[in-house]
């Protein structure tokens, strides 16, 4: 999937994506999966790294060995992934991440810049693990905190 925008024609035109996919060994990749080729380089994945159905991965991903990638996850192009990360189900990486060595991203979470190694990120945008968990529970009592500085504000 790779297109620039003609301003003469105002049309999309298609860039041909003349590189290739080079698959490790020991690989396991799940039906309806699909991997870009690069686009002028090398799309990677690395040794004894399980992919599950429906997984896209694009154009130029380099992906380490011994990852785990859950199903109905999205990377998008040129992200770099370190060996022994683990990604749960239906996670969006966007463009030109870079993920470190051993990292885990819970599921449904949304990463959206650089993951260091070894670190725990979830939610929208992904963030460390149990800051997204003290955010989820102060949201939880947002309606009570609001009734309750309703009640002390000063009345007109």
């Amino acid at each position: 999937f790779g297109y620039r925008h003609s301003e003469k024609n105002n049309e999309w035109v298609k860039i041909p994506h003349i590189g290739n996919v080079i698959i490790g060994d020991d690989v396991e990749i799940g039906a309806n999966s699909c991997i870009d080729r690069g686009k002028f380089s090398s799309t990677r994945i690395g040794n004894k790294t399980k992919i599950d159905n429906l997984v896209q991965i694009a154009h130029n991903c380099q992906i380490g060995d011994s990852c785990v990638i859950a199903g109905s996850s999205g990377i998008a192009g040129s992200v770099k992934i370190g060996k022994g990360t683990k990604i749960a189900g239906g996670v969006r990486i966007k463009d030109h991440i870079t993920i470190g060595e051993y990292a885990t991203i819970a599921a449904c979470s949304f990463v959206i810049n650089d993951v260091k190694s070894k670190h725990f990120v979830s939610g929208y945008p992904a963030c460390d693990h149990k800051k997204t968990l003290k955010q989820w529970a102060s949201i939880k009592k947002l309606p009570e905190t609001v009734a309750s500085l309703r009640c002390h504000s000063p009345t007109k």
